[in-house]
């Protein structure tokens, strides 16, 4: 939720608009960009995530002019549910950010992610994903001793035991290239990671967003793709979107047009 909100005021300021503490937001939209579960469940899951963030403080003691000096402080300061439907689920989320999370993005001291972070299920192949963004960046290769990872993730697991667990993502990798930016190697002879750069970093956060379809776009939806679960074609179509639609509906129908016309052209 944090780095929805960070990515709507970082591409506010690439756009050259002013930006402000407070960000509001559609709960529909977070949900589908994060993606998450937009049933019942997921604005449920979201309230709780929300009570989380605002009860979350770091503390730091940080050495200035010889000077020891404690800080603590909160990554947000407040968080609002707008608006909610009858049956209780939240539209409009407002969430003020704290002044050191704004003062960071006001810095461009924040890094872009790809929209397909949220894609990974694995809490351990997004923190492995983080560090190579943070230390590979835009070079083409960076390459890291498996016990310093291990380090850097912040993994209590045996040596052995994080090997395993890395060994898998870099199969699975190798086989689905599902790392967003890198691709990712394992030399077992030096136990180094390598992070490939695969095409140069794209900003790519936030995913573009549509929201909730009229009730009645589906029928016709049925019709031009007969045999075709329509809301299986509405997530492909939502993670597929290159920028907003003006008109969802009419966007939302040429997609399912375009799906069944690739099928008839490769059956």
């Amino acid at each position: 939720m944090l780095i929805y909100c960070i990515s709507q005021l970082m591409t506010a300021l690439n756009e050259g608009k002013e930006v402000s503490q407070v960000v509001r937001f559609r709960a529909f939209d977070m949900l589908v960009a994060t993606n998450r579960n937009t049933a019942g469940s997921g604005y449920g899951q979201l309230k709780a995530a929300l009570e989380r963030l605002a009860g979350t403080r770091i503390s730091t003691n940080i050495v200035t002019g010889g000077k020891e000096v404690f800080r603590t402080f909160g990554l947000i300061e407040s968080a609002e549910v707008v608006r909610e439907t009858r049956d209780g689920r939240m539209q409009e989320v407002e969430i003020k950010l704290s002044d050191w999370v704004f003062n960071a993005i006001r810095s461009k001291e924040v890094l872009t992610l790809h929209r397909d972070y949220f894609r990974l299920r694995k809490p351990l192949e997004r923190r492995i994903y983080e560090i190579a963004r943070k230390h590979c960046g835009a070079q083409k290769e960076w390459r890291v001793s498996l016990a310093l990872l291990q380090k850097k993730c912040g993994s209590n697991s045996t040596l052995r035991e994080f090997r395993r667990l890395v060994l898998n993502i870099v199969r699975e990798d190798r086989e689905h290239d599902h790392m967003p930016d890198y691709s990712i190697t394992f030399d077992e002879q030096d136990d180094m990671i390598a992070f490939t750069n695969r095409q140069g970093v794209k900003m790519v956060l936030p995913q573009a967003t549509a929201p909730q379809l009229d009730a009645d776009v589906y029928e016709t939806a049925r019709m031009l793709a007969p045999g075709f679960d329509v809301h299986f074609l509405e997530r492909e179509w939502r993670s597929w979107l290159p920028e907003t639609p003006r008109n969802p509906e009419a966007a939302f129908l040429g997609f399912c047009r375009k799906w069944m016309q690739n099928r008839k052209d490769t059956g």
